[in-house]
């Protein structure tokens, strides 16, 4: 018979038989928030925020008899010497069991090592959209550790996208001491530096500021990220996120800047934009603030989806395409180099490891950025730019010369001697409120930054729910997260009155950092910031950053605006990607957030209409000749800008159609936060969210703003 063989025959269970256990316990969180594990029936389910449970198929009765007792002389099955687990539970981040939180891989007062070494062997095979396989012998497996269950945003080890182990090397709470916490700091924040000094290079000179004037913003904006940072990793969500200009900003900024009345200005035109700019920030933010603190947030989140998210941010990037590498153009010899220099060191040796460290994956993007730097630099000294008798600092209009006409974008766009940034900033400066004048107030301008903090808020939903997978216990409660966002809405206040050009928010390229370095220790986010301070104060730290050639700032957004599109779209992975359902409401809200705001942008322009602003901030003047005209000039102001905006146009579409259009919790991949009474009892959850110096018992009564 097949079954004498005792290798191949099934160990009996124990007895008496436990009663077959549910798909989901009674207890778990998915029966308190009405979670049903109910397939769309045209789809496999991807890796959601929720529990993935397959529904057990009962076995067929044995054909075989009743199994005969076992004779003396075979041994009897070794019981396991360790303690009994606690009681696994379906894991609401990653679609797998989890220990009971008080167990062993969720005691955070163990040490980093030990933590590892209680990692259970990663999955050997996995399903469909990162499912982890699962047969009828699996109710025996062994609970997966709290570093085993996230997961990661982008691939792990570059070859799966999810359900592969993490094995961050520093959680949340961790503090391995001072030295290791300074390296990784400086490594996250160098990783992400583009996106912190990218914005005040395109902003700064669009109003007409001087080389001065960037150098001067590029230094208030790092101030104001550490300070921001800082306050929101201690009063916040308490996650392990940079706070800085989001590119969600830019492009109101940018409508603002090209609006029709700041047209003529000449004289002081940079610090009168700034003051308009700075009060349409304060008021927006104003907003956001009230929509955290007020418990607002708490419902409008209902609302946010992955399926609304995802559009949304990766029309964020797409937004820009005509800006990127029409500048890019301008040299193509550097410009095309650099792009191509970031892709080498991002795909094609991501894997090479330097001292542990994928250093290539990692500083991509700045050493792209040193290497072309360098090279230009050394073109520029050849003089392979430098052509008889042509100078590129005088002014077009000014050269007589054909010779020098034909050659002067290339003397312009291709040396890298042409900034006096680094000679006219001092060595000194200290960046202070009201530093650009007293800000200017129209409420047209505030109305339409209003709406674009909304839509900040939904990307820091998406990433506060990302990172908490990553490196805490639990995702925040609801009251969490309204909290996070009420400490954005006063940090853009403070950037509004610092005079940085636009809000300071939650940079959606901190999950992507937190995923290759394996680092999301908030203490290594709090020293940088320090350190980013310190930098601050230091005038030639910003003169040379703003130094930097635009060609290759283009070239760099090239790069930045399309890892931006592929992190919003990642958030599809927490609901059912193939579902018909999804996929048509992400395919119209992408869509129509380029086709409506192209014919927004195309309203009223002759084909050969000569503008007065570069053909890159065309989208942006849409304000003066708009299809709204009616009698009330504001609102055609807001009309105009808001339904130019791609962002707006993914959001309003995505929000109405997965919020009208039936599907199950499973499918639109609902967001599942951790509910506040149960998040209380779990010591783990208390420590990584609780705020600190006993502030959270002052306004413990404030329930929709805590634990």
């Amino acid at each position: 018979m097949s079954n004498s063989d005792p290798k191949a025959r099934q160990r009996p269970g124990p007895w008496p038989p436990a009663p077959e256990s549910s798909a989901m316990p009674p207890s778990s969180w998915a029966k308190r928030t009405g979670f049903r594990p109910k397939f769309s029936g045209e789809t496999n389910a991807s890796d959601s925020g929720q529990i993935v449970a397959t529904p057990q198929t009962p076995p067929p009765p044995p054909p075989q008899p009743q199994p005969q007792p076992q004779p003396a002389s075979q041994p009897k099955p070794r019981e396991p010497e360790t303690q009994p687990q606690p009681q696994a539970q379906p894991d609401l981040e990653a679609g797998r069991t989890r220990a009971a939180v008080n167990g062993v891989s969720d005691n955070k007062d163990h040490t980093v090592k030990k933590r590892r070494d209680s990692d259970g062997p990663p999955a050997k095979g996995s399903g469909q959209n990162g499912q982890a396989q699962s047969g009828p012998t699996d109710h025996a497996r062994r609970p997966t550790s709290r570093s085993q269950e996230v997961v990661d945003v982008l691939p792990n080890d570059d070859d799966g996208f999810v359900g592969r182990p993490t094995h961050m090397k520093y959680e949340l709470r961790d503090s391995p001491g001072l030295v290791p916490i300074g390296l990784y700091g400086f490594q996250h924040y160098i990783s992400i530096l583009g996106s912190l000094i990218l914005i005040p290079l395109v902003i700064v000179p669009a109003m007409g500021g001087t080389y001065e004037d960037t150098s001067n913003v590029v230094s208030t904006v790092l101030f104001v990220s550490g300070v921001t940072t800082l306050l929101h990793t201690t009063f916040g969500s308490r996650l392990p996120l940079i706070q800085g200009p989001s590119f969600v900003y830019l492009a109101p900024a940018l409508a603002i800047i090209n609006s029709p009345e700041f047209q003529g200005l000449n004289g002081n035109k940079f610090k009168h934009i700034m003051k308009e700019l700075q009060g349409a920030v304060i008021i927006g933010s104003a907003f956001q603030a009230i929509l955290g603190y007020s418990g607002l947030m708490s419902v409008l989140v209902r609302l946010i989806n992955p399926v609304v998210v995802s559009p949304t941010i990766a029309a964020v990037g797409l937004s820009f395409y005509s800006y990127g590498f029409p500048l890019v153009g301008s040299c193509l010899e550097i410009g095309a180099v650099q792009i191509l220099l970031v892709i080498i060191f991002s795909l094609y040796l991501r894997k090479i490891s330097v001292f542990g460290h994928r250093i290539f994956l990692i500083y991509a993007v700045p050493l792209g950025l040193a290497i072309t730097w360098a090279t230009a630099f050394l073109l520029t000294e050849a003089g392979v730019y430098s052509y008889k008798g042509c100078d590129a600092n005088v002014p077009a209009s000014n050269i007589i010369s054909d010779h020098c006409r034909q050659h002067l974008s290339r003397m312009k766009h291709c040396r890298v001697d042409t900034s006096q940034a680094l000679k006219s900033s001092p060595w000194f400066r200290f960046p202070y409120p009201l530093q650009w004048g007293t800000p200017v107030f129209h409420w047209k301008m505030a109305l339409v930054m209003c709406v674009v903090s909304i839509i900040a808020s939904v990307d820091s939903v998406g990433s506060y729910h990302a990172s908490s997978l990553l490196v805490a216990s639990r995702p925040p409660t609801p009251g969490v997260l309204s909290r996070g966002i009420g400490l954005e809405g006063l940090s853009s206040v403070l950037a509004g009155l610092w005079g940085t050009g636009t809000g300071s928010t939650t940079l959606t390229e901190n999950i992507h950092t937190i995923a290759v370095t394996k680092m999301g220790s908030r203490r290594a986010v709090e020293l940088g910031a320090c350190v980013l301070i310190v930098l601050s104060l230091i005038g030639k730290v910003g003169g040379f950053l703003a130094s930097i050639p635009e060609v290759m700032v283009a070239a760099l957004l090239c790069f930045m605006w399309a890892m931006l599109t592929a992190l919003g779209l990642s958030n599809l992975r927490y609901s059912e990607a193939g579902s018909s359902r999804n996929i048509i409401i992400v395919g119209l809200s992408l869509f129509f957030s380029l086709s409506i705001p192209a014919y927004f942008q195309q309203y009223g322009i002759s084909p050969n209409s000569n503008m007065s602003v570069p053909s890159y901030f065309q989208p942006y003047i849409v304000a003066s000749h708009g299809p709204f005209r009616s009698n009330y000039g504001g609102v055609n102001y807001i009309l105009n800008t808001l339904l130019s905006f791609h962002m707006v146009i993914a959001f309003l579409v995505a929000v109405i159609l997965d919020n009208t259009v039936p599907g199950s919790r499973q499918e639109r991949g609902v967001y599942v936060w951790s509910e506040p009474d149960a998040a209380r009892r779990e010591p783990a959850v208390t420590k990584d969210y609780e705020l600190p110096f006993r502030v959270g018992r002052v306004f413990r009564w404030v329930k929709w703003v805590g634990l």
